[in-house]
């Protein structure tokens, strides 16, 4: 029994992301982000948290670039407060995002992107829409970098249980190791994408359309 408790153990180490966990703090100056937000809408920091109110469209890249192994964490609330900013939609996000039409890299493409999101097709990433089309899917891609964004049945959730709730504070942590890619919440495995060719290294981003996001304790584990 002890036997098999070790080997449990052991298993269970080696599926984790090797490295330091380290917290990405949300400076008044946002000096560690890059925004790219359609007319209209704001990102600030407010008391340690990023607060993004968006119309048209928005991306918050991490201007670090991480490599796999990586393992990246964050709570996020979508604001429902009746306040101009305020739907029930779009907690989205990019992990081991690259522009391969951009030899100086994706931060450096950045004139090219308005936060339209067609605008970001191109991009080679991985995607998760967490409520999209007004909080009717739940959906990981895989952008190719080249326009194709192809969509998998077993990535294309539509009940309930994988849906936003107003006010409710999610715990989301991505990864990228082995191969693989994981987005999950809660604790909880939703998408997972075993990747031929994966993308070991790239950008985050939080992602969002016309809705009103809190997002706080960000944290990054390896990728360095």
């Amino acid at each position: 029994m002890k036997r098999f408790a070790l080997t449990f153990i052991c298993l269970v180490l080696v599926g984790m992301t090797q490295g330091k966990t380290r917290s990405i703090p949300f400076t008044a100056d946002l000096k560690d982000f890059l925004v790219e937000q359609m007319p209209g809408g704001r990102v600030f920091a407010e008391d340690g948290a990023l607060v993004i109110q968006d119309v048209g469209g928005c991306t918050v890249w991490l201007r670090e670039k991480l490599t796999a192994p990586v393992e990246i964490s964050y709570e996020a609330t979508v604001v429902m407060a009746g306040g101009p900013f305020d739907r029930l939609s779009d907690l989205n996000c990019f992990w081991m995002a690259q522009a391969p039409q951009s030899p100086e890299g994706l931060l450096a493409s950045t004139g090219q992107r308005t936060g339209l999101f067609a605008d970001y097709d191109t991009l080679a990433t991985y995607y998760v829409g967490y409520g999209g089309n007004r909080n009717s899917t739940t959906r990981f891609r895989r952008y190719d970098g080249t326009g194709a964004r192809p969509l998998l049945p077993e990535h294309d959730l539509t009940d309930a249980p994988h849906l936003l709730e107003p006010n409710r504070t999610y715990h989301i942590r991505l990864v990228a190791r082995d191969g693989r890619a994981e987005y999950w919440r809660d604790g909880e495995l939703i998408l997972v994408h075993d990747d031929p060719t994966p993308l070991t290294e790239g950008h985050f981003g939080f992602r969002t359309v016309k809705s009103h996001l809190v997002i706080r304790h960000l944290q990054i584990t390896g990728g360095e």
